[in-house]
């Protein structure tokens, strides 16, 4: 019996059991760990402990210095939709809703998740690296003996930037979606812009305003607070610093599109 417990720890079975349960614990310590800090970070929050200046420099961080590369993207965004559908839709006589479908596409999904993708990539990454090089140089131990709590510190003006920036970063990305689409629509199948901006309107209703608002503010939330608390829980040097930041990146992401999904089937389905 010995022999073949032996023999099938040498197995390519064995192996993978072992990385699919390392992968399960890691998964739900993560999502513990996530929720741990939500939990504090909600409680600062509602005791009105913040940071006003800090949160200032937080609001410029992330909706600021990210609008080029956000609005960038959600415009090519439209632009590609626009350009493969637009000529389509006008060779079948539906030029009246090219505008309604692009507009609808944009402030239903494309804009928000788009600009999620692009609030990912950049600030995201930058809140888990900058945390965790706090954390793995000490700097965090230091936040503690001066008895200041670094979840009130470093967490509750990053979440909150994110709250409050989200829904603003998406009504620009989302009116700079539309305007692009009008060019794009223009170029690809010679629609006019007065045919384009008249059905823009019937794309437009206060719902999807109110609930990708919601979505918006949700995003904020969970970006930041993801990206923190991978930062924070960060060890091993230089090699952490790179791990925890991947993997705040790849669990926003994924946690986004969970969200997407929520969203569409709760408000849409």
């Amino acid at each position: 019996m010995a022999k073949i417990h032996k023999l099938f720890k040498t197995s390519a079975t064995y192996h993978l059991l072992k990385l699919l349960r390392y992968q399960v614990e890691d998964f739900f310590t993560n999502l513990g760990e996530i929720s741990k800090m939500s939990v504090q970070t909600l409680f600062f929050l509602s005791k009105g402990k913040i940071d006003f200046k800090e949160l200032i420099y937080q609001c410029y961080r992330f909706g600021v210095t990210s609008l080029p590369i956000t609005l960038s993207i959600v415009g090519m965004t439209s632009i590609i939709v626009a350009t493969q559908v637009a000529s389509e839709m006008v060779k079948q006589g539906g030029e009246n809703f090219v505008g309604m479908m692009i507009t609808m596409l944009i402030i239903r999904e494309a804009g928000i998740i788009m600009a999620g993708f692009a609030i990912i990539s950049m600030i995201g990454s930058s809140l888990a690296s900058e945390i965790a090089t706090m954390k793995v140089t000490e700097q965090i131990d230091a936040i503690r003996v001066l008895k200041v709590n670094p979840i009130q510190y470093l967490f509750v003006p990053r979440v909150l930037s994110g709250m409050l920036m989200m829904p603003i970063i998406w009504i620009l990305a989302s009116l700079i979606g539309v305007i692009a689409g009008g060019f794009a629509s223009n170029l690809a199948s010679g629609l006019s812009y007065r045919a384009y901006f008249d059905s823009v309107w019937y794309g437009i209703y206060i719902y999807d305003i109110k609930v990708n608002l919601l979505k918006a503010v949700v995003y904020g939330f969970v970006i930041s607070l993801i990206s923190c608390t991978f930062g924070y829980n960060a060890n091993g040097g230089a090699k952490g610093v790179g791990t925890s930041t991947t993997k705040a990146v790849v669990w926003t992401f994924v946690s986004i599109v969970i969200l997407d999904m929520v969203f569409a089937i709760s408000f849409f389905f």
